[in-house]
This record gives C-alpha cells, structure tokens and sequence, in this order.
C-alpha cells in the first residue's frame, strides 16, 4: 500500500491525516449477540509505515488491553507519519467470558490465517488477517502469562528476523528471546507475509502490571520513533541501558507434588546449583530443595502454592554471564521508574 493510498477497513475509508474507528462484523454468539472488532485508524498527514498494535487475542490478557487504552488517549500523536492500526481486543468472546479461549475452547492464536466458512474462532482470524493485518508493515502484539505465572516484561522475535530484531532493541525491554514459531498463530500468519513482528509478554492473566504498562508504554513509543512515525526527541534525557538477547528457554518443573515455596524472584540470575525454592510436604514430613541446572535469568514464576509432579515452576531465559545480564535488568528497572513520561 501506497503511504498515500486511501487505507479501507471494512466499510471504511481512511485518508492521510484522517482517523476513526471502524467495528467489523465477525458473527453471532448464543441468544444473537453480535460479535464485532473495534479497529482504531490513525493516520499522520506524512508518509511512513503502517504499524499495527494488537492486545487481546486470549481475553484474560489485559496488559495489552491497558497499554493500547493509554496509547488511544494520548494527544502527542499530532506529528505523526505514517498510519496507526490499534486493535485493543482482537477477541471479544474470550474477552467477555474474562478467558484465554473462545467458547468453542479453541485458542485463537492456533488458528490464523483463518477462515470465513470454519468456526467462529477460524472466521474471526480470516476476516482479521484479510482487513487489518494484511494492510500494515510492522506489527506489535501484547500478551500476558497464565493466571499465577507472571512473565518478567519481555520481547520475543523470530529466527532471522533482522528487521524485528532492530525493533526489538529500539524497544528496550528488559530481555529479548529469539523463538521459534507455531504454525497457526498470528506471529506465523505475520512471518509467511513477509511483516517484522514483535510479541510482548509481561505480567500475567487477570491483572494490570503498572511496571509491564510502563515498559509497553515507552517501548512502543520508542519503536515508532525508530520506524520515523514520531519525531526523535530533542536530547537524550534517558541514561543508556542493555538489553539482555537470548536465544533458548527452558522450564524447571517440579519432580514430585508438593507446596511451593519460591526462593527467587523475577529478573534473578542463576547458575547451576542456585536453590530455586522448595517442595514441600503439606503434612510436614519433608522438603525438597529446587535446585537450577541452567545458567541465565527467571523469566517467568509460579505464584501457586501448590504443585503436581511434572508441573512448570520457573521459566529460564538462557544467558551467559547471568549476573550481568540481572545488572542490565535492574539498570533497566530503576530508569523505567526515573522516567515515566515515554513521550518525554
């Protein structure tokens, strides 16, 4: 698309410097409720690419949901080049059932590119993937961890992806994991179109993460930035920091059932030998230590108390020299809380 072609959403019409919303029709739930996409259109009176922002594909996710609610309230986008595609809640049945699946119990982002004769969740993706997302350049979808499994703030691209890998350092996140890609999901749909796409997981299910809010916030301001869609700012008022690249992750799960006791937190490093936390007998008879067999950084916990044999405990991002890439992290931290204005 032509940065000065007219851009059509459904029934819609969108010309440089003009915005809107437009609710696409997907279906019908039980008793006749409508199903319906709200698609946010802003478009700059420059050319530029065509970034495309999307939260809610499993609807117990709301960080997403909160990062693009802020970015639809902001009045900083005046200078803005190219065009805006903002999709809050890609999957208002899951959304609304306050769940990660539709009400088929299918998971939406197992079935992109979709289609308009299969199940609602397989229409749904089809009419997506043909009005929204065929029509961006660059892509950046939100996404939280599971209900008690909170996900350290972090970006994951594709192998090879040398255009997402360059959005992903101008995102600044506290770690960036090369993974691969399941067939079926939006970030394979987006693979096969040839589009740079970033995921983003931070926090977890069913709860709004102010530190997670404020990394979305600043990291997609700073990927506009870096696609020229927003003016570079004036000076560098943000002290520099690094991100930790990792290419493999691996999950420590419990080898017997038992009450959970966790002895390190998010962001931590370990090394072979780290203690973990512990499995613990609920009747008193014996604990167990959790110890590591990995070398990196806890991306992802379980705040459960409780365990089954063979259930995930901790997420490891692997890294070398884990006790850097924890300072990087922590540097990392401590400027998110000094500077909060991401548009500053």
């Amino acid at each position: 698309m032509s940065d000065f072609t007219p851009l059509t959403i459904g029934t819609a019409t969108f010309l440089p410097g003009e915005s809107g919303v437009v609710d696409l029709p997907i279906g019908s739930l039980t008793g006749y409720l409508p199903v319906t996409m709200s698609v946010h259109v802003r478009r700059g009176r420059k050319p530029g690419p065509t970034l495309l922002l999307t939260a809610g594909i499993h609807g117990d996710e709301l960080i997403g949901v909160e990062i693009l609610r802020r970015i639809l309230q902001t009045r900083n986008l005046q200078s803005l080049s190219g065009t805006l595609i903002v999709v809050p809640v890609v999957c208002m049945p899951s959304f609304l059932n306050r769940g990660r699946y539709l009400p088929d119990r299918r998971d939406l982002n197992r079935l992109f590119p979709g289609s308009l004769t299969g199940s609602l969740g397989s229409r749904l993706a089809s009419t997506f993937a043909q009005e929204v997302v065929a029509k961006c350049t660059h892509s950046i979808d939100f996404h939280g961890g599971a209900v008690g499994r909170p996900n350290l703030p972090q970006i994951r691209i594709s192998p090879g992806d040398t255009v997402a890998a360059e959005m992903a350092t101008a995102f600044k996140p506290p770690v960036v994991i090369e993974t691969g890609l399941r067939e079926g999901s939006l970030r394979f749909h987006l693979r096969s179109l040839g589009i740079p796409a970033l995921l983003f997981e931070g926090g977890e299910a069913l709860r709004i993460s102010s530190d997670a809010v404020r990394y979305g916030l600043r990291g997609v301001y700073s990927v506009m930035r870096h696609l020229g869609m927003l003016p570079k700012q004036r000076k560098v008022t943000e002290p520099v920091t690094k991100t930790v690249f990792s290419n493999h992750t691996t999950w420590v799960r419990a080898h017997q059932g038992g009450l959970v006791i966790p002895l390190i937190d998010l962001g931590k490093a370990i090394v072979p030998g780290t203690k973990l936390g512990l499995i613990a007998d609920p009747f008193g008879r014996h604990e167990t230590i959790i110890h590591s067999e990995f070398e990196g950084i806890v991306i992802g916990i379980t705040r459960e108390g409780h365990a089954d044999e063979g259930d995930a405990l901790f997420h490891i991002a692997t890294t070398p020299n884990p006790q850097r890439a924890e300072a990087h992290i922590q540097r990392s931290d401590e400027i998110l809380e000094e500077h909060t204005d991401p548009l500053g």
